[in-house]
């Protein structure tokens, strides 16, 4: 459930940046949601090589 928390604490970290670049067209905000979004993605994938290292074992 770690890795759950890692998700969900991420997700809320950017809930700022997407106010300021969807509300206020933060340009700065926007790179930061870009990033964040990146790092979601690599959480994500590694995610899923782990829960299929278990699944397989």
């Amino acid at each position: 459930m770690n890795r759950f928390n890692e998700i969900k604490d991420l997700i809320m970290s950017l809930e700022a940046d997407f106010d300021k670049f969807y509300d206020k067209k933060n340009q700065a905000a926007g790179t930061r949601v870009r990033k964040g979004m990146q790092d979601l993605k690599n959480l994500s994938q590694e995610i899923r090589k782990e829960v299929q290292e278990i699944k397989n074992n």
